[in-house]
């Protein structure tokens, strides 16, 4: 219990230090809908800052992820697929925090996209503590077994510190080769998803 209540803290600390650049920096937040746990810190703290929060659920979800007051806009949409796809559309970069399977299938899902060329947009993960290390080192075995290109393998931004990632991040230009144009990709094929996303 005594490990897990330090790195709980460590996590906070790393969360909280990136919220405040959120803040700093006036950039809005689009995330999953939830007000419990550490999503609901993440979402209370960018819209006491003054910044604009859109929260985007399921309704299925609603009655385990949503406890008491929502904070800021809260959307909601018939399924799991059409929760990533509007927060994909919504959002100009994506940065995921130390979680579980399905933050890790969110993560993925995004590189993927990228790496397609659906959209052209920065992936950052916030490696608290080392929490991505083995994932991290499993793409670059990827990449020397020829599973993933080289160039492939950059998609993916990653730092310990919410500083480094942030400075990261801005300083970010795709390097991969897409497999298929941007514009190539229609609506059609991915449900309720734009014909591209803003490339930014």
């Amino acid at each position: 219990m005594a490990l897990l209540t330090i790195k709980g803290c460590f996590l906070a600390d790393r969360v909280f230090a990136l919220l405040l650049l959120y803040v700093k920096r006036k950039l809005d937040l689009v995330y999953g809908g939830g007000s419990v746990g550490l999503m609901g810190l993440i979402s209370k703290t960018v819209y006491d800052g003054g910044c604009h929060v859109l929260g985007i659920i399921p309704k299925a979800l609603m009655p385990l992820e949503i406890s008491g007051e929502t904070v800021g806009e809260v959307r909601t949409v018939l399924d799991m697929h059409e929760r990533k796809a509007a927060m994909a559309r919504e959002s100009d970069a994506f940065v995921a925090l130390p979680g579980g399977y399905g933050t890790m299938e969110e993560l993925l899902e995004m590189i993927t996209w990228s790496q397609l060329g659906i959209h052209k947009k920065t992936v950052g993960l916030l490696n608290v503590d080392g929490y991505y290390n083995n994932l991290l080192a499993l793409f670059d075995n990827g990449v020397k077994e020829g599973f993933i290109k080289p160039s492939a393998r950059h998609i993916i931004v990653s730092a310990p510190t919410a500083k480094e990632l942030m400075e990261k991040m801005e300083q970010y230009t795709p390097c991969h080769e897409h497999v298929a144009p941007q514009e190539s990709w229609q609506m059609e094929q991915l449900g309720d998803y734009p014909n591209q996303l803003n490339a930014q």
